[in-house]
């Protein structure tokens, strides 16, 4: 009996720039819109708030693109670290490490014989992945990739950013406050539904998600922004 062919749709490839772009996308609406707020909130004018959110934007985006370079660097450097250990060690001892691969298997259910004859073939075929993709974990799809990282966070911040902008750029003076928050929140809406259409994950939660924390980070720039304001 034959059995159809079936493709099955997986994520998890897309997750190292995924994260950056989501995580870079909703910090460049938030702290950007959350800025311009709590500038408009002090009684600035609608130029001193514009000039708040384009130097916001700036400064983001590229503290976004050197954090993420830096962050994803040190796990690269972490997972060569490790596969280079691993590579002398199968250099040493590469019995040992043959039994602790086929004792990999039998831990996850494999049967004694049949997970050594397994560490073999693979050991036969390329000992180096087997041993990074089953004893540590790393495999290509997950494999941290410093410059995507941080360009892809860059550009997301940079997007993100200019949508509070564009909406402050042409709206009145004196309703700058409310359509930003107001576009910065539908918006957020959108991209916490698109990252997770992206990722495969449930749409609902992760607007809700993002909305709720743009809403109190607007909430409390505006606060403070008005407090300041009145003292000043």
């Amino acid at each position: 009996m034959s059995y159809p062919a079936h493709d099955e749709i997986h994520f998890v490839h897309r997750s190292g720039w995924l994260r950056a772009a989501v995580l870079g996308a909703n910090d460049g609406l938030i702290s950007t819109a959350s800025l311009m707020i709590g500038v408009a909130a002090s009684a600035a004018d609608s130029a001193q708030v514009l000039l708040a959110g384009t130097a916001g934007l700036a400064a983001g985006a590229m503290a976004m693109a050197a954090g993420e370079y830096v962050s994803v660097s040190s796990q690269a450097d972490t997972e060569s670290a490790d596969l280079a250990r691993e590579k002398q060690a199968l250099i040493d001892d590469p019995d040992a490490e043959l039994d602790e691969l086929a004792k990999l298997y039998e831990s996850r259910g494999v049967a004694p014989k049949t997970a050594l004859e397994v560490a073999r073939q693979l050991t036969r075929h390329d000992a180096l992945a087997a041993h990074g993709r089953d004893e540590l974990g790393l495999s290509d799809a997950m494999s941290a990739n410093p410059l995507q990282a941080a360009l892809a966070s860059a550009l997301a911040f940079g997007v993100g950013a200019a949508i509070p902008l564009v909406v402050a750029i042409f709206s009145p003076a004196s309703a700058i406050t409310y359509t930003v928050s107001g576009a910065t929140l539908i918006f957020l809406a959108v991209l916490g539904g698109l990252g997770a259409m992206a990722g495969g994950a449930p749409i609902l939660r992760a607007a809700l998600r993002v909305v709720f924390w743009g809403a109190m980070a607007m909430v409390m720039t505006g606060l403070i922004g008005r407090f300041a304001g009145a003292v000043i």
